[in-house]
């Protein structure tokens, strides 16, 4: 990059989209910018951006331009490109299990949060179109905006980009009765029609299961990696093992498996108490043939926070050594 490049590059990462928290650069708009004889010409990528913003987008890219040592006169042109041309995504995580009602929501919600807490951009693609609860965690009720070109994911307090069937419902309780094929043309939608623009991870919310719509995923979206959720409880090997041969078979890497509802600690004691039986997280991570990325316990607090759609604001022991095992396994690191 030229120290021109890298000077315009500054100057629009100052000039926010309407509607979102996230600049000209970092939803990859800037599709060209070059000076000559103290003319610059810049071309902006009018992907979902609503034609009443055109001009004032194009006003203030142009003011910001104007500010570039050597620039005397600014021209902003719109050129069109579709959304999965521009979104530049470094890595993307699936989070799956083979059976409903383990946690798998609430740990790509953790994960998310746990990721931009530490600086990153992030973006979560809610996959479970039936079974939507990623924007009620987070406390989301606006419709996504956009344009005839591209949709604009909505943001959580902390910038995460958010893309969930419950987002387009007239309300959140709204029942989603689609066949398989419905569901995998929403979700492809969903990655190919939405900007999410540069992201440092992706986490993706599976359905429950091995049908049409995480194969769909698997076989669509170039997934990093897949994360395995499940519970403490008998049928756990079975289920566990199906969800990563299916992994496999897409020939994705199976990052590590989680063990939610693990544990309860009881408050007078601080003993640990074992709802559902025994912990079985060495075993099934040894049937994976994958790392035990964590054990997440039964936790009240978690709870609340869900239900108050204040989940960014949840931390704990136990999520952070399940982050700090992801970023481990995504790093290339071993182990223990």
């Amino acid at each position: 990059m030229s120290q021109t490049d890298a000077k315009f590059k500054e100057a629009l990462n100052k000039v926010l989209v309407p509607g979102t928290m996230r600049s000209l650069v970092q939803l990859n708009l800037v599709r060209s910018a070059e000076v000559n004889d103290g003319k610059a010409k810049i071309n902006l990528a009018s992907t979902a951006i609503p034609d009443q913003h055109h001009s004032w987008l194009k006003d203030k890219a142009a003011a910001a331009a104007s500010e570039v040592s050597g620039v005397e006169e600014v021209i902003v042109d719109f050129i069109e490109a579709k959304p999965k041309e521009l979104n530049q995504i470094e890595r993307i995580i699936a989070v799956m299990s083979g059976k409903g009602g383990v946690g798998k929501s609430l740990v790509a919600a953790l994960l998310a949060a746990s990721f931009a807490r530490e600086g990153n951009d992030v973006g979560i693609l809610d996959a479970d179109i039936t079974g939507s609860s990623i924007p009620k965690m987070f406390g989301l009720d606006a419709r996504p905006s956009g344009s005839e070109t591209g949709i604009l994911p909505v943001l959580s307090r902390s910038g995460i980009e958010i893309m969930s069937m419950n987002l387009l419902l007239p309300s959140e309780d709204e029942a989603v009765i689609w066949r398989g094929p419905l569901m995998s043309k929403a979700i492809t939608q969903f990655w190919e029609e939405v900007l999410w623009g540069k992201l440092d991870y992706l986490i993706i919310d599976l359905p429950p299961g091995t049908g049409d719509a995480p194969l769909t995923v698997l076989q669509a979206i170039p997934v990093s990696g897949v994360i395995d959720v499940f519970t403490p409880q008998e049928l756990t090997e079975m289920i566990v093992k199906k969800a990563v041969r299916m992994a496999q078979k897409m020939n994705v890497r199976v990052l590590g498996v989680v063990e939610n509802m693990s544990y309860l600690v009881l408050p007078d004691t601080g003993k640990r108490l074992e709802i559902f039986g025994k912990s079985r997280g060495e075993e099934m991570a040894k049937t994976s043939g994958a790392p035990l990325l964590g054990k997440l316990p039964i936790d009240p607090d978690l709870a609340r926070l869900c239900d108050e759609g204040s989940i960014e604001r949840y931390s704990s022991d136990a999520v952070s050594e399940f982050f700090t095992n992801v970023v481990t396994v995504l790093n290339g690191k071993s182990e223990g």
